[in-house]
């Protein structure tokens, strides 16, 4: 029997377009990062406010870090502010920070500010922000299949999910992409197997409240089947 759909517990969002946001102002691609992250600050506060109990932002991909430095160190240093300005706040009103990815090859500083923040975080929260940071899913994949292959013996699909950043993490319920393409873009492919997709043409820094509200209820009036008829 198919399943009604309720509230997400998780949101995923991949948020696209800062760079393009900034271009149609003619602005350097650094202003649409940092209008991204102050569109991040009231998004996370409204997830929460609606119910959300894990909203999952894909911050950094792998390939990002191929781009200019220059770019990357502005990325960085909105990391740095995120983490020392805004995640205490978090953590003071009993929500956990988390991260997902490989972030040691960040700069150094940035690597123990996000450490030490989510190392405080609540054990029982009412809300979580995962922050996915130079985060690729294959490269996830590869990192579990490699542990499996130490661990020996055959492995289940529950098992291997263990060994997966997000071993402790509910799958998303629901992906959102904002910026008009239609594509994951190597985020989360193991756990979206089931998940609703919701792509908007919305550049990041626009996506509202509002927009937001607008998936769940699309999301809300999808019937879910999981392979069942």
């Amino acid at each position: 029997m198919a399943e009604k759909n309720a509230l997400p517990v998780n949101v995923g969002i991949i948020m696209d377009g800062n760079g393009r946001w900034a271009k149609k102002r003619l602005l350097p691609r650094s202003a649409g990062h940092d209008a991204g992250m102050k569109r991040i600050v009231k998004l996370v506060r409204h997830a929460r406010e609606a119910g959300i109990k894990y909203l999952t932002l894909y911050a950094l991909s792998t390939e990002n870090l191929s781009r200019p430095q220059e770019e990357l160190d502005g990325l960085f240093a909105l990391f740095r502010k995120y983490f020392e300005v805004y995640a205490p706040k978090l953590l003071s009103e009993n929500a956990a920070v988390r991260t997902i990815g490989d972030i040691s090859a960040l700069p150094q500083d940035v690597a123990e500010k996000i450490a030490q923040v989510c190392s405080r975080s609540p054990r029982d929260p009412d809300f979580t922000v995962v922050f996915a940071v130079n985060y690729g899913s294959r490269a996830e994949i590869v990192r579990a299949a490699n542990f499996a292959a130490e661990l020996g013996g055959k492995m289940t699909e529950e098992g291997f999910a263990r060994l997966l950043y997000t071993s402790d993490i509910p799958d998303p319920d629901l992906i959102i992409r904002t910026g008009g393409e239609i594509r994951l873009s190597n985020f989360m492919l193991w756990q979206a197997a089931y998940a609703e997709l919701y792509f908007t043409d919305v550049l990041f820094p626009d996506f509202t409240d509002k927009h937001f509200d607008r998936a769940l209820k699309e999301f809300a009036g999808r019937t879910r089947r999981f392979g069942k008829v």
